[in-house]
């Protein structure tokens, strides 16, 4: 079992907590928490050693699991890797690209592996369908979010949008080309509410739209492609395939045809496939775990973090 500590004990930290102390592939070992009466308080409730120092958690482990504020993931990687241990560090990977980059050099030079959390990946609706996403040509996303003061330290576009670029970027097999956005601040010093379009040099254009200030939830990727269409709901965690092939010459009663202004007719079938429940957070640790037994590719690699921090920065800079 690979020892772990935790960086952080906030509402997230404390979920990370919990699941490598019932993972089987980790030993829990410990905490560090910046904030002294929070950590004193969490080792109380739930029995988990607090450590009074970063260094210390740090010696003590194989794998140093990040979920402080972004501002600190860089300071905090930076002290992991110096002494040789693998990084799990929550998205996203760091305040700035140069932050992200430099922690992917000291990661090949100290040959430790490190991965992002970008949860999403991980939702058991775009697990499902992810291999049937094929050369999509325009995705529309929209994640919106009941207000919740935690998160609005940085733009939405880092808080929630960033979920939706690494998804778009780990399909669409293409170099980003342009990228144009527009976001407004409503509550926060920095935009509540933004609307991105980023166009590939393929063709592809994916508009996104991210609200932190929603009257309701939503979740929702739409991709379009060659005769399919295929929608995700990461909240419900749900999808919807839908696929056009040619008619048959003699249809069924039942079979659903459509036919353009040339006289082609094509057969619209669903293929909804079966979902199977999972905690996401606990295979995105179990799987960087696997990456680091058998030392292969993590499924959510630095550079993977990085490119999707370049785009939303490239968003973020639209608004100035």
């Amino acid at each position: 079992m690979l020892k772990a500590g935790v960086l952080g004990a906030g509402h997230l930290g404390k979920i990370h907590l919990r699941l490598l102390n019932q993972s089987e592939k980790y030993e829990l070992i410990g905490f560090y928490d910046a904030d002294e009466t929070n950590a004193k308080k969490v080792e109380e409730e739930f029995g988990y050693t607090y450590f009074d120092s970063i260094e210390t958690l740090i010696n003590a482990v194989d794998v140093v699991d990040i979920v402080t504020p972004t501002l600190s993931h860089y300071d905090c990687a930076k002290q992991a890797i110096d002494k040789g241990k693998h990084i799990f560090l929550e998205k996203p990977i760091t305040k700035t690209v140069k932050e992200a980059e430099e922690i992917r050099t000291l990661v090949a030079t100290h040959n430790v592996k490190g991965q992002v959390g970008h949860v999403e990946r991980f939702n058991p609706a775009f697990i499902v369908v992810k291999d049937m996403i094929n050369t999509p040509m325009f995705i529309e996303t929209h994640r919106l979010a009941e207000f919740n003061p935690r998160g609005t330290d940085v733009p939405v576009v880092l808080d929630l949008m960033i979920h939706d670029i690494d998804i778009i970027l780990s399909v669409v097999k293409s170099k980003v080309k342009n990228v144009s956005a527009s976001g407004v601040s409503v509550i926060s010093d920095t935009p509540d509410i933004a609307n991105a379009r980023i166009e590939f040099e393929n063709g592809c254009v994916a508009n996104l739209t991210a609200s932190r200030i929603s009257l309701k939830n939503m979740r929702k990727t739409r991709f379009f492609q060659r005769d399919a269409y295929i929608s995700v709901d990461f909240l419900e965690k749900k999808c919807e395939v839908v696929k056009m092939q040619d008619a048959p010459e003699t249809p069924g009663d039942f079979d659903m045809i459509l036919q353009n202004a040339e006289g082609i007719k094509k057969q619209i079938y669903f293929d909804n496939p079966q979902i199977s429940n999972n905690n996401a957070i606990l295979d995105e640790l179990e799987t960087f775990a696997d990456a680091i037994n058998n030392n292969t590719k993590p499924i959510v690699t630095l550079h993977d973090g990085t490119e999707a921090l370049r785009v939303a920065t490239q968003i973020i800079n639209c608004f100035n």
